[in-house]
C-alpha cells in the first residue's frame, strides 16, 4: 500500500512523554531587560506557563513535567516573594500529573531553601537533588547546581563559605556577578552560578552505578548548563568539568537538560552525550510561547517545541 506524498509514518509510539519549561521568572512588575539589553516580560511569563499546562493536559499522554528552574525573578519585590512563588506553583499544580522542580538562582534571590523546597514539593525537603524512574528502562537525575552557592544558604553555612572563597579566588571584580576581565571558561566564576558539592558528586556516582546495573538509560537535569558547547561561558556550572567526569565514566547517560542561559542551545559532547539548554519563557513577547514536550524512545529523545522553543532530535550514538 502506498502512502500519500511518499511519507512513511513513524509507526513507533514513544515509551512515554513529558513536558518541559524553564526560566518563567514571573514578577508582578513592569517589563524590563537583561544586563545585555534583552527584553524581559515579567507578567507575561505566567501566561506562557498557563498555555504550557493547558497544552500538556490537552495531550493527555504527558506522564510528568519538568520545570528546569527560576520560577520567579530576582526583581520581584521581596515582600511579594512568597506570594509570587505560591502563585506560580499553583499554576504548575493545574497540570494533571507530577511536576518535578529544580531550583535556580532567581528562586534563591527570593526565598531561602528551607521555604522553597517544601513549597515546590521536592521529594526530600532536606536537599534539592534527587532521582526518579518513570518506567523501568529510564532514570532521571535532578542535580542541585546551587549546592555550593553564595545565595540560598545561611551566611555562615559551610557551602556559602566555600562559594565565597572560590569567587574571591577566581573573580577579582568587586561585583561578583560581573565576569568583566575574566577570559573564556573562567567567565563562569560569577555569583549567579554555583557548583555541585562533594557529597552530591558521590551520590551522583552511586546513582549512575545503580542505573548501569539496572540497565537504565539516564537523563541528567540541572538548572545550570554542563557543556560549553551548548551555553555561554558565563552560564556554566562552576565545576561542570568534575560533574561531566563522573557522567562520562558511565555509558548510561544519554542527555543532559538545562535552563539558565535564556537563548537556549544544543551540543553533543566528545562522549556522545546530548546537552540541550532550553529557551526561557521569560523572554517571550506577549502572544509568543516557549515550552514543549519530549517524546522518549529506546534510541532517542525527541523535543517538540512550541514557538520560541526549538524542536530537537537527540539520537543516542551508543
Amino acid at each position: 500500500m502506498g502512502y500519500p506524498n511518499g511519507l512513511v509514518p513513524q509507526g513507533k509510539q514513544p515509551l512515554f512523554s513529558f513536558g518541559v519549561i524553564t526560566d518563567v521568572q514571573y514578577a508582578d512588575i513592569p517589563d524590563g531587560h537583561s544586563v545585555l539589553g534583552v527584553p524581559r516580560y515579567y507578567r507575561n511569563s505566567i501566561l506562557v506557563l498557563q498555555k504550557a499546562v493547558q497544552n500538556w493536559n490537552n495531550r493527555q499522554n504527558i506522564s510528568f513535567s519538568l520545570n528546569l528552574g527560576d520560577i520567579v525573578d530576582g526583581f520581584c519585590p521581596k515582600d511579594q516573594s512568597l506570594k509570587a512563588v505560591t502563585k506560580v506553583v499553583k499554576e504548575f499544580d493545574k497540570f494533571n500529573g507530577r511536576v518535578y522542580h529544580m531550583i535556580g538562582n532567581h528562586c534563591l534571590y527570593n526565598l531561602p531553601r528551607s521555604k522553597l523546597l517544601p513549597l515546590m514539593t521536592f521529594p526530600n525537603v532536606e536537599r534539592a537533588y534527587y532521582d526518579f524512574s518513570p518506567i523501568s528502562e529510564y532514570r532521571f537525575i535532578v542535580l542541585d547546581g546551587y549546592d555550593i552557592s553564595a545565595i540560598g544558604w545561611p551566611h555562615d553555612h559551610p557551602h556559602t563559605i566555600d562559594a565565597v572563597n572560590l569567587l574571591n579566588e577566581k573573580n577579582p571584580n568587586l561585583e561578583k556577578n560581573s565576569p568583566n576581565g575574566l577570559v573564556g571558561l573562567e567567565r563562569r566564576f560569577v555569583k549567579f552560578n554555583g557548583g555541585v558539592g562533594k557529597e552530591q558528586l558521590e551520590w551522583l556516582d552511586k546513582t549512575l552505578q545503580d542505573a548501569t546495573k539496572s540497565n537504565q538509560k539516564v537523563v541528567v537535569c540541572c538548572h545550570i548548563p554542563l557543556d560549553p558547547g551548548a551555553s555561554l561561558e558565563e552560564s556554566l556550572l562552576w565545576n561542570y568539568d568534575e560533574v561531566m567526569d563522573v557522567i562520562h565514566r558511565y555509558d548510561c547517560v544519554k542527555v543532559c537538560l538545562a535552563g539558565h542561559d535564556h537563548k537556549g542551545g544544543h551540543s553533543v559532547d566528545s562522549c556522545g552525550v546530548h546537552h540541550r539548554v532550553l529557551e526561557a519563557a521569560l523572554e517571550c513577547p506577549p502572544g509568543t510561547d516557549a515550552f514543549g514536550y519530549i517524546d522518549v524512545y529506546e534510541d532517542r529523545l525527541s523535543l517538540i517545541g512550541t514557538d520560541r522553543m526549538a524542536s530537537s532530535e537527540m539520537v543516542f550514538n551508543h
